[in-house]
């Protein structure tokens, strides 16, 4: 409904007087009778601000390429090829990120695994969720590696053997620690001693699946054998009302193995089209072999389970 009252008799009831950021912050007036203690206020706020200033861009204490160390990182892409190929910039470039993305999805996926062994389900659920995330990137990565053609491929492809995407030790750790463990698959690579160490490492220390089991054993669930387990699953399953927390955490785990499952499916597509059916420059079959991993699962028991339910 509309005011009777004139317009500007509305505006006109409202006190028309300035803005005072320091009445404001002392919740009242100033009067002319304390400005001694407004002049003390308005002099600590400015050393406020310029303590600010000088933690910041004016203290020059640190900038945005010295805490990231841009200088170093743009000195990694450093091309095999003489004169330089056009595409293998592209190409190094490419494959330096997902090494930096694996390495922060072992940071997310050990936070998610030691979250599970304390018997947390918040800390797993939300590490999973980012590594989630940064999966999908990784697939539409791809897309941006497929703007190379074969033959551009081919003008640097010869220098890069016998280096090969297959050697990539932090996909390997991805996998050991994830559960898919391959211990006569260290025995394959060409390894420094502290790359080796690292995969030793991941062999023996607990998985996301070991943390699971040992989350659900926390919960009163059996886990001792398959049959246990898959009855213990099924409760979880059928029983969200008591067990909704840890029907997630399976689920958050499901996902990540769709999602690296996706991204081997689109990396092997890539390699048809750049490629065909060539042999790798590390030795393997090439995409035949990376086409035999698609099936893998990290997670079987969890796949399984929706046939029983």
């Amino acid at each position: 409904m509309r005011s009777s009252t004139p317009i500007g008799v509305r505006y006109a009831s409202f006190p028309r007087t300035a803005r005072n950021p320091v009445a404001e912050l002392t919740g009242g007036a100033v009067t002319a009778g304390d400005r001694g203690r407004r002049y003390a206020l308005t002099g600590s706020l400015r050393r406020v601000e310029e303590r600010e200033r000088r933690f910041g861009e004016e203290g020059g204490l640190l900038s945005y390429g010295s805490y990231l160390r841009v200088d170093d990182l743009l000195a990694q892409q450093v091309l095999a090829s003489d004169p330089p190929a056009h595409d293998e910039l592209l190409f190094i470039t490419i494959h330096q990120v997902y090494e930096l993305w694996f390495k922060q999805l072992l940071h997310e996926l050990s936070h998610a695994r030691d979250g599970m062994l304390a018997g947390e389900t918040y800390v797993p659920r939300h590490a999973l969720q980012r590594t989630h995330v940064i999966e999908r990137v990784l697939v539409e990565q791809v897309a941006v590696l497929e703007t190379m053609t074969p033959q551009d491929f081919l003008a640097f492809r010869s220098l890069l053997a016998p280096a090969s995407g297959f050697q990539s030790v932090q996909f390997r750790e991805i996998e050991f620690l994830s559960g898919r463990r391959d211990a006569a698959l260290v025995s394959r690579l060409q390894l420094s001693d502290e790359e080796r160490e690292r995969l030793d490492r991941r062999l023996t220390e607990p998985s996301l699946w070991d943390a699971y089991c040992v989350l659900l054993s926390k919960r009163g669930l059996a886990v001792g054998f398959e049959d246990e387990r898959r009855e213990s699953l099924l409760a979880v399953a059928r029983d969200r009302e008591s067990y909704g927390d840890l029907w997630d955490v399976a689920e958050a785990l499901v996902t990540h193995d769709e999602l690296v499952g996706q991204w081997r499916s689109r990396h092997v597509d890539m390699v048809e089209r750049q490629i065909g059916i060539k042999s790798g420059t590390g030795g393997s079959t090439g995409a035949p072999y990376l086409r035999s991993r698609i099936g893998v699962r990290f997670f079987p028991e969890l796949w399984e389970l929706r046939s029983y339910l």
